[in-house]
């Protein structure tokens, strides 16, 4: 009786060629994971400029949600986001509708065959990926003055940190960092790094420290090889990945994983390039270690070696697109279809000098990085409100005479300020003031919101232009809330 081979269960994926050197850079891509024996079942969707401009402002169709919570794996081309307003991005939307909570960055140097100051680094950026200033909050509350709200929650927190010492341990790593700026914004950023703290203590077997994000950059830019794996708010992991991948190449050779505890997105971190486009230039490597942490993902590790080994092989050999070709060390200067043949050539070796890469089967019982929700028993208490308004007299002294006596019982105008700074009482001539200004009224006792809405309407009656208002409260006796800078 014949053996019959086994075919391997093929993995449904959602594919999109995206914009400008997308289409370019998936095929070359495909071309690879096809050759090193990916067992894939591929769905292909449109997204991007040509959904945009059909009038869709998301860039993205009904059609094609469908596709992606069937496949539950998304590997997608960089897409062109037209100018202009209306036209939210579609990387925010997908991350944050498909709940892709932890978008995670490596940013390894390839030393001596690409060129970088930094020889020995091997740093993964785990950034959370839904909320802080990215949750795309914004107002104009004056001629002068606009706002983003910046939201970190508790939830976010404990998932993005949770996941960054889980894939820390799958993945052999000794050090968890997190960055933070809580000497400024020491309610958001100050509750990222009480989170970070509560749970370090849970994983013993991993070093963990803490930095300033301003001096924890310029470390990471002199010294990356002090670092291993960073945990960080959305922006300051936005920058400081494209910084992470720069200095240890090129941004053009980093993958990027967006995972979600049901959806999760692979991509290269650059753009569409649309400069570029047609012209068989593109450097394909972006996308195809995307497809490697795609592959590991969907548990076929034994495929991701083949096509990461391959891929070092090819630059340790100077097999190099434009953007990397360095006299002396390249061999050769190639385009993005030559570039893929080579590494399809060299499918099934490994590097020589570069150290060659090892993925282990992932366990079935996926890691707990979602947060531990329990009955919420916080107690509570309005004591306040802050009430924006625009005075264009920039006069601090005279807002405080109008507003001052609107306050009524029970509640007294503590103080004004202008963007954070305070102006009254006894503030500064030299303070320059813009045309919105601050009123904190607060009680000493627990007030109610009606209260505080009568103190609101009486401003408004008074003919002061409100902007904003925002309520103030204690949380278990604790203040949710910061004083302005000099109060």
């Amino acid at each position: 009786m014949l053996d019959v081979p086994i075919m391997p269960t093929k993995t449904p994926i959602t594919v999109a060629h995206g914009d400008g050197i997308g289409p370019e850079i998936m095929s070359a891509t495909l071309q690879i994971l096809e050759a090193a024996g990916a067992a894939l079942e591929i769905e292909t969707i449109e997204i991007g400029e040509k959904v945009y401009l059909r009038g869709n402002s998301a860039g993205i169709e009904p059609s094609s949600w469908e596709s992606l919570l069937r496949t539950k794996v998304f590997l997608k081309a960089p897409i062109t986001t037209p100018q202009g307003g209306g036209f939210k991005s579609l990387n925010v939307t997908t991350r944050k509708t498909l709940g892709q909570y932890a978008n995670v960055r490596p940013c390894v140097s390839y030393h001596p065959f690409v060129d970088t100051k930094h020889p020995n680094m091997d740093v993964v950026i785990v950034r959370e990926n839904e909320e802080d200033l990215y949750a795309g909050i914004e107002y104009q509350l004056t001629p002068e003055v606009t706002s983003c709200i910046k939201l970190i929650s508790r939830p976010g927190s404990e998932k993005i940190v949770r996941y960054a010492f889980e894939y820390a341990r799958l993945h052999n790593r000794k050090k968890v960092t997190c960055f933070m700026k809580d000497n400024i914004m020491k309610v958001t950023d100050g509750l990222f790094h009480k989170v970070f703290e509560e749970i370090a203590p849970e994983y013993p077997d991993i070093q963990k420290e803490v930095w300033i994000v301003d001096i924890g950059a310029a470390k990471m830019a002199d010294t990356p090889e002090a670092f291993d794996v960073i945990v960080m708010p959305n922006l300051y992991g936005d920058i400081l990945s494209d910084v992470a991948a720069q200095i240890a190449g090129s941004v053009g050779l980093a993958g990027s994983a967006n995972i979600g505890e049901t959806c999760s997105m692979f991509e290269a971190i650059h753009g569409s390039a649309p400069r570029r486009a047609g012209q068989n230039l593109a450097n394909p490597s972006g996308l195809l270690l995307g497809s490697v942490l795609m592959l590991v993902h969907i548990n076929q590790p034994e495929v991701a070696e083949r096509v990461h080994n391959a891929w070092l092989r090819t630059i340790e050999d100077g097999v190099h697109t434009y953007d990397i070709f360095t006299e002396g060390i390249s061999t050769q200067k190639v385009g993005t279809k030559e570039f893929a043949a080579a590494v399809v050539a060299r499918v099934g070796q490994k590097p020589n000098r570069l150290k060659p890469v090892a993925y282990a089967k992932r366990p079935e019982a996926a890691p707990k990085a979602a947060a531990k929700v329990a009955v919420n028993t916080t107690s509570m208490e309005l004591k306040g409100i802050d009430v924006f308004v625009y005075w264009p007299s920039r006069n601090p002294n005279e807002l405080a005479e109008a507003v001052g006596k609107l306050a009524g019982e029970g509640l007294t105008l503590q103080m004004i300020d202008n963007r954070g700074v305070k102006v009254w009482p006894a503030g500064r001539a030299e303070t320059f003031c813009t045309d919105s200004f601050r009123c904190r009224f607060m009680s000493e006792t627990p007030v109610g919101m009606g209260r505080l809405l009568e103190v609101v309407k009486g401003i408004s009656d008074a003919g002061i232009d409100i902007a904003l208002t925002q309520s103030l409260r204690t949380f278990d006796g604790q203040p949710g809330f910061t004083l302005a800078q000099g109060q």
